[in-house]
């Protein structure tokens, strides 16, 4: 069998999402306008998107043994992820509280619960398991550090491209480095980690050069509307953002980095490959939800032609 799989190590919760005109300040109390319970989780996500994008796609995490454990497993199948990985725990499935407002910006308090159960050796058993099928693997850091850490040098061992989303940013030990080949902050992930205060272009550039240095080879700094800053050893290009209406930005970074995975699984080229990523991560804000916003392989095509076509209408123009 040809190794096109994507093999997603991160978290699995419900997500709580509860949706007003604006977020209430510290103590005060508003009327919100809907209310949503469905599969979330960055690891979650992220096996949705690439699935979604057509990749076959494996979820390793641990979900409880709770009422929320249906919600999750039913709609990580429902997008087409294998869920043979997942392992069930004692206790209660993570949870994620999410605000949005009318703009769709948002918080979210993240409990990880059964989150947490998910340990090195599950890890091992499902690369094992994969292993022959798995071209990518994509990590997050909702579960713990160690088992990430652990994650990006088994999954270089076999072979795997593996992709770091580094969020929620927290410390991390530099060994990590050296085992990722991609890896995806938005500005204030990479703000967290590199000590760079990343507000454009310039110092994105600047803060994906501090991973370089530390022995990834590509980073791929998200910068919302801004679009996204790509820098390896040999270019740094600015890529544009699509131009969509937001919505919710829940689960856009997921959306880029499933699509991305999905993508160099498939084989296509680096350049590419972050196209889609950001078509899929663009029209990830135009829904709210997480999971439910995430696009197929079709919607995001018709977005990248009908990107080119304006393109092509602009230079016969001028």
């Amino acid at each position: 069998m040809p190794r096109t799989g994507v093999l997603v190590v991160g978290s699995i919760t419900a997500d709580v999402t509860a949706f007003s005109r604006r977020l209430p300040q510290r103590g005060e109390t508003v009327l919100g306008d809907d209310f949503t319970l469905v599969l979330g989780g960055k690891g979650a996500n992220q096996a949705v998107a690439a699935a979604r994008a057509g990749a076959p796609t494996w979820m390793v995490g641990c979900v409880g043994q709770d009422l929320f454990r249906d919600i999750a497993l039913d709609g990580l199948r429902a997008h087409g992820v294998q869920t043979s990985e997942i392992r069930t725990v004692p206790g209660r499935t993570g949870v994620a509280h999410i605000r949005v407002d009318a703009s769709g910006e948002n918080d979210i308090v993240i409990t990880p619960l059964a989150n947490a159960a998910l340990t090195t050796g599950m890890v091992d058993a499902s690369i094992a398991e994969a292993r022959d099928r798995t071209r990518v693997m994509l990590l997050q850091l909702e579960v713990p550090a160690e088992v990430t850490r652990h994650a990006a040098r088994a999954g270089a061992e076999a072979g795997f491209t593996v992709v770091l989303d580094p969020a929620p940013a927290q410390p991390l030990p530099d060994g990590i480095w050296a085992h990722v080949d991609i890896v995806t902050p938005n500005e204030s992930e990479a703000s967290a980690l590199t000590g760079i205060a990343v507000d454009g272009p310039e110092a994105a550039e600047r803060a994906g050069r501090w991973f370089l240095d530390r022995g990834v080879s590509h980073a791929l700094i998200t910068l919302g509307a801004a679009g996204a800053v790509s820098v390896t050893a040999e270019a740094v290009r600015h890529v544009p953002a699509f131009r969509v209406a937001p919505v919710d930005t829940t689960a856009a970074g997921d959306a880029f980095t499933g699509a991305l995975g999905a993508a160099l699984a498939a084989g296509m080229d680096t350049d590419s490959a972050l196209r889609t990523a950001m078509a899929s991560g663009a029209l990830a804000t135009t829904r709210p939800g997480a999971s439910p916003s995430i696009p197929d392989r079709a919607a995001v095509r018709a977005l990248l032609a009908a990107a080119d076509s304006a393109t092509d209408l602009e230079g016969a123009a001028s």
